[in-house]
């Protein structure tokens, strides 16, 4: 059976009348990547404190690795590491200095532990160059490094990519999706860039205004990410009428382009243009397109339907 690293059951965060979290359920299991996806706002920041112990439960309850007691959960977090908003370094120090620093606060006793964490993430070269001189990017990886030296079992990361450059974020994903595959380790990840949680998560967590809007794998997500046509025409009104009259089409909808959303008989395109051509709701554009992850998001932020 499949280990529930972190369970939550209805947790709740408020502060006055404001639920930063609100009635929160849902489980992360061993060895997933899961995307924590949401706005400014939404409580995913919270959620992850919470996991670190850094903010308590209004109400709720939580578990790591199986434990709940307050003894037990400090003992977890012992297997995890946490980088929640921006990673702490002495910007006079090397990254060598700055993890060697860790090292021993954390009482890690392998000193090669900090050339090990430097080589994971390709900081191993950067020498005497001072944290001040880093960029973006290396920040970020030294971050990480600092979050690999005890090693973890399982990393939560609040916004790692955020603010790189397209090389920057390409590094830290192949470099995340290599600690999952060869260490072993369970992320859990938030970022505003959903086109970079698609091809890194293996699992996706929905979170808006303090709530789980919804959980579910890749697999489901590519599932429900159908494909659609939009047709654009001289009449979108007359066409509308015919494809849900006429073709008995009912998955369809208007989007915000301005042209129709169709759901459902691909297969049947040809017939379809031909009988909005006969009814003078001439198509000046048919096309196939996919819903990709940040579209599906909105839509269920929205309360949209998705096919």
């Amino acid at each position: 059976m499949t280990e529930h690293v972190i369970e939550t059951k209805n947790l709740t965060k408020q502060y006055g009348t404001f639920k930063a979290l609100d009635d929160v359920s849902l489980t992360i299991e061993s060895g997933s990547i899961t995307g924590l996806i949401g706005p400014n706002g939404a409580g995913k920041t919270t959620l992850m404190k919470m996991l670190g112990g850094l903010v308590f439960p209004t109400s709720g309850e939580m578990s790591l690795f199986g434990e709940s007691s307050i003894k037990g959960l400090e003992h977890s977090r012992s297997r995890m590491s946490f980088m929640i908003e921006t990673p702490y370094a002495k910007e006079g120090m090397t990254a060598r200095e700055n993890l060697e620093k860790q090292r021993i606060q954390k009482g890690i006793p392998e000193k090669k532990r900090v050339e090990e964490v430097l080589e994971m993430v390709k900081l191993s070269n950067t020498g005497k160059k001072k944290v001040k001189e880093f960029s973006l990017g290396m920040r970020q990886r030294l971050g990480i490094a600092n979050a690999l030296l005890a090693g973890p079992e399982l990393m939560v990361l609040d916004e790692p990519i955020n603010g790189l450059d397209p090389e920057g974020i390409v590094e830290i994903r192949e470099m995340l999706l290599q600690l999952n595959r060869e260490q072993k380790i369970t992320i859990l990840i938030s970022s505003h860039i959903l086109s970079e949680l698609s091809l890194l998560c293996t699992d996706y967590v929905f979170i808006n205004q303090g709530r789980l809007i919804e959980r579910l794998t890749k697999e489901q997500l590519d599932r429900e990410c159908c494909d659609y046509f939009r047709i654009r025409t001289l009449d979108n009104e007359k066409a509308t009428a015919v494809l849900t009259n006429s073709l008995g089409i009912r998955k369809l909808e208007v989007g915000e382009d301005g042209a129709i959303h169709i759901f459902e008989g691909f297969e049947r395109i040809p017939e379809i243009s031909r009988a909005l051509y006969e009814a003078d709701a001439i198509p000046v554009e048919l096309a196939r397109n996919e819903t990709n992850l940040e579209e599906y998001y909105m839509r269920k932020v929205q309360g949209g339907s998705i096919c």
